[in-house]
């Protein structure tokens, strides 16, 4: 019965990833997609349903790319990526780094995560191209949509969040998101159902971070309304600009 749970949970996360796939075309025919594995559930799972067969995306090659940040313990979570990462494809990477060192250093304490993601972000295009990527995933779901989306407008004054695709250097690269559809709450029951066991995050400031608080805030709110990442992820369809400033 477990195993049927399990093989129906699966079906079902490949049914929605697919689906994203195909509505904002974001893997064609030849391409050659990175992933990056941070070595926390989302980013497992993703590179395990990448790396398995599909049945209606195209043939393309997939290289899984874990970037080490350089915070102690790291280097026994590289080991652990690392092996995950070899079995799943055959063209791996693993680096070490001290970007997560750097955006918490003296110089930069009021926005570390800022400069942390820019700095992984920008190893992560350098090593897309020197292994002739096209295409970068990454493992944001819509729980990540829909939480970028509130903190961007109570912190960053402004009314946006993520896409499924993103073309960027003029449409040479393309950040997609495979787990656009998908809950964070299936995503996570997969990956303990599948055994796929996460690293602990490292950084000093995870414990308090925005999207953290934004989370919290969620979770608080939806006591009172069961619907409410429902109708926040709807209404991003229904967006009426005529009733904005």
């Amino acid at each position: 019965m477990a195993k049927r749970e399990h093989a129906r949970l699966r079906l079902h996360l490949k049914k929605w990833l697919e689906k994203a796939v195909l509505d904002y075309g974001m893997i064609r025919s030849g391409d050659r997609v990175l992933v990056g594995v941070s070595g926390g559930a989302d980013s497992l799972v993703l590179l395990d349903l990448l790396a398995s067969p599909m049945v209606f995306i195209p043939e393309f090659t997939l290289v899984a790319v874990h970037v080490d940040l350089g915070f102690a313990g790291g280097e026994d979570d590289s080991a652990h990526i690392e092996e995950e990462m070899r079995r799943r494809v055959e063209d791996w990477v693993t680096e070490k780094t001290d970007i997560g060192l750097v955006a918490h250093g003296e110089i930069n304490r009021k926005n570390p995560c800022f400069l942390c993601s820019r700095l992984r972000r920008r190893r992560i295009f350098e090593i897309a191209a020197a292994r002739g990527c096209n295409r970068i995933a990454f493992a944001h779901h819509r729980d990540d949509i829909i939480e970028t989306l509130l903190i961007n407008l109570f912190y960053g004054r402004e009314i946006s969040a993520m896409r499924p695709i993103q073309s960027i250097f003029g449409g040479k690269l393309h950040i997609i998101r495979p787990l656009a559809y998908l809950p964070e709450a299936s995503i996570k029951k997969y990956a303990e159902e599948r055994g796929l066991a996460a690293v602990p995050n490292r950084c000093p400031t995870s414990g308090a971070s925005r999207r953290l608080y934004i989370k919290e805030l969620i979770r608080a709110l939806e006591k009172d309304n069961r619907q409410l990442r429902h109708n926040i992820w709807t209404a991003m369809r229904h967006v009426k600009t005529e009733y904005l400033l």
